[in-house]
């Protein structure tokens, strides 16, 4: 029996690793939560615009990563980028360079348009400008596929300049957050905020599709009739091996082909 747990942190990276595609029970409303870098998309956004455009700033990334708060990090950086002469029009253009697994486009698509009981929220430490400027450019956004949104705000400022700012400000209350979620946003907070605006939803079962140590807290949330689909070698699979306490169902994927069949696995099952 393979423990799929340990190979998702230990193994090398499997081109063709055991299969996790059992089935799963039919429900009749149900949220697919997303996150967005490395999860739906197959890259970061922060790491990818400077690993186009200017390699000296991808390595200042790795320099001050564990010495500022990582969002404000990332809007420095954005400032360096514009001190550069990188106009909104080049920062766009690397946006929608940025790989999503045409797997993984039409698991959602497929998924939107066989289960009319299913609702998705993308939840995402990267921000309005990227998303906006991304999902367009891979054919998500009409007919749209997200009832919400819910990340970081940003926008462009008349110089050209692309203005980060952390959802939650840092002069105003914090979150209280014990299970290690950045300070610019509370992952949990914001799953548990959504179900609480979208209550006559009632869904039967909430899956969430995630890969990195932020996505913990909300998968910590998730309850026995949950679903957590789970990019191996990566953070939140390392966590959920190091650190336990996750009461929902876990599937383990690596590459979006993967990650298409386990959507396929939310569908009605076809006569």
């Amino acid at each position: 029996m393979v423990d799929q747990k340990t190979l998702a942190v230990h193994s090398v990276v499997l081109e063709d690793p055991p299969l996790d595609f059992d089935a799963l029970p039919p429900v009749s409303s149900q949220l697919v939560v997303f996150d967005f870098d490395w999860s739906l998309a197959d890259q970061d956004t922060d790491r990818w615009i400077h690993e186009l455009l200017s390699p000296r700033l991808r390595i200042e990334f790795v320099q001050k990563i564990s010495t500022m708060q990582f969002t404000d990090m990332c809007a420095y950086l954005l400032e360096e980028l514009h001190k550069e002469g990188h106009t909104p029009e080049a920062i766009q253009e690397a946006l929608r360079a940025m790989p999503m697994h045409p797997a993984m486009i039409r698991g959602v698509r497929s998924l939107q348009s066989h289960h009319h009981g299913t609702d998705f929220l993308l939840l995402s430490n990267s921000n309005e400008v990227y998303i906006h400027t991304i999902l367009p450019s891979k054919g998500l956004a009409e007919p749209p596929l997200f009832t919400e949104i819910v990340t970081n705000p940003a926008h462009w400022e008349p110089n050209g300049l692309l203005r980060l700012r952390r959802r939650i400000s840092p002069d105003g209350p914090q979150h209280a957050c014990k299970v290690g979620c950045s300070a610019n946003m509370c992952k949990g907070d914001e799953l548990d905020a959504f179900k609480q605006r979208h209550a006559d939803r009632k869904y039967e079962r909430i899956v969430y599709v995630g890969d990195g140590g932020n996505d913990f807290c909300p998968v910590k949330r998730l309850g026995p009739n949950d679903v957590a689909f789970v990019r191996r070698n990566r953070g939140l699979a390392r966590r959920i091996l190091q650190e336990g306490g996750v009461q929902c169902m876990v599937r383990y994927w690596t590459g979006a082909w993967e990650a298409e069949q386990l959507l396929n696995l939310l569908c009605p099952p076809r006569p």
